[in-house]
């Protein structure tokens, strides 16, 4: 399983970005595809996670009521669309693939990782 970050930009306080994961294999229906985030000097951090057989969602505090995770299956892809972004929002943002069903709470349990796109958030 290959994943790949996408949409990552320079966007104002305020602003939003909704950033892409293409995945490629044959299973991924039932896989569960995280997003997380690093910021420099800190350890990487999930933000969300959906479960691609029934779409059940999970998110961070810091992340519910402004960012919304989807899937399409048909296209091999997962969303983060971000909105009412901080200054502290800025990092670099993967996505990771596990499979299965289960949201795991930490980066650690995802076996497939992406390369990161880098989110700017300017005040």
């Amino acid at each position: 399983v290959q994943v790949q970050a996408s949409g990552g930009g320079l966007v104002q306080v305020g602003g939003s970005l909704r950033l892409s994961c293409a995945a490629s294999g044959r299973s991924f229906s039932s896989y569960a595809m995280g997003w997380f985030r690093q910021a420099p000097g800190k350890e990487r951090e999930t933000v969300s996670c959906i479960s691609n057989a029934d779409s059940a969602a999970y998110y961070v505090n810091y992340a519910r009521g402004r960012f919304t995770i989807s899937v399409d299956i048909a296209k091999g892809a997962v969303y983060l669309q971000m909105n009412s972004l901080k200054p502290e929002d800025t990092a670099l943002y993967y996505c990771a693939a596990l499979p299965g069903s289960t949201c795991p709470g930490t980066p650690r349990f995802y076996r497939y990782w992406g390369q990161g796109t880098l989110v700017t958030v300017s005040s």
